[in-house]
């Protein structure tokens, strides 16, 4: 991002905040389906929820400077559909004129602060599906992990429905993220085996008084193939954060890429802060993914 670039940004942030509105307002939109039947999202809703560590590196996502350059990158690489992220990411995304023609899905429940111990009372404390529609975005997505002994999980799944079914409404894409979930010495961890997958999509499928608008957003785990079986909705696969192991996401996702159902990923830190900091080449290999499958 050029220096007089974001001296703009601050400047229209502090002086002109109407200019949110009006270039959500000119946006140029685009269908969900492209020339692709498969689609390609950069995820940067992490850092709303505080959790802002890659790799091993606790606070490398500090910067919100270097998170914007690195978005402009990505979503300039030839291939890339679109962005998910909250409200203050797609403002400054918006205002550097970076979403045009491009699928915007805004984040909503960011209540669930990473290592809070009210983690699993996810409340919807981002997007609603009101300021989504009314800001011409495309869709929304919801985090719906499920504690069997947190009371919390609840009302995360009520939230999680009436989120779906409100989108549903406005003719926009529901995306959800489940895990079958729990915690261990204090702090929560997802259950990735197939069984645990399969509860946690049936449970997730069957919210809000329709599914569909429902887009599943779920990780590569083992025996996929079995896992794809347990629903006919759409699949986007999510790359979390790899660690030292990029290589090996790739390696599974060209996989899984190829079965049935499964309709692009959804990637963030895996794109955007990449083993040797080249993000144009992440991105590059992730599109040459979904061209080959």
């Amino acid at each position: 991002m050029r220096e007089q670039d974001y001296l703009r940004l601050l400047d229209e942030r502090a002086w002109h905040p109407e200019r949110v509105a009006e270039a959500a307002a000119t946006r140029r939109r685009r269908p969900l389906r492209g020339p692709r039947d498969r689609l390609l999202i950069v995820a940067a809703d992490h850092p709303a929820r505080g959790a802002l560590g890659v790799a091993g590196r606790p606070m490398a996502m500090q910067s919100r400077v270097s998170l914007l350059e690195r978005l402009v990158v990505a979503l300039a690489r030839p291939g890339v559909d679109g962005v998910l992220a909250t409200a203050d990411v797609i403002e400054d995304l918006l205002l550097l004129g970076a979403l045009d023609d491009k699928i915007v899905i805004g984040s909503m429940n960011r209540g669930g602060v990473q290592g809070a111990v009210f983690e699993f009372d996810d409340r919807f404390t981002a997007y609603d599906a009101d300021s989504i529609a009314g800001m011409g975005l495309d869709g929304g997505k919801v985090l719906c992990r499920i504690a069997l002994e947190d009371p919390a999980t609840v009302s995360t799944l009520a939230g999680c429905g009436q989120a779906v079914t409100e989108l549903a409404r406005r003719g926009l894409m529901a995306m959800v993220e489940p895990f079958w979930s729990g915690r261990l010495d204090g702090a929560v961890r997802h259950d990735l085996s197939p069984e645990a997958m399969i509860h946690a999509i049936s449970v997730a499928q069957g919210l809000g008084a329709t599914s569909a608008r429902t887009w599943l957003k779920l990780p590569v785990v083992p025996e996929m193939e079995r896992v794809m079986e347990s629903t006919t909705l759409p699949v986007l696969l999510l790359g979390g954060d790899p660690g030292d192991l990029a290589g090996e996401a790739y390696d599974s996702w060209r996989k899984a890429l190829r079965l049935p159902g499964v309709r692009g990923l959804v990637v963030g830190r895996t794109l955007l802060y990449p083993p040797g900091g080249d993000v144009a080449a992440a991105v590059d290999a992730a599109v040459s993914l979904l061209e080959a499958a």
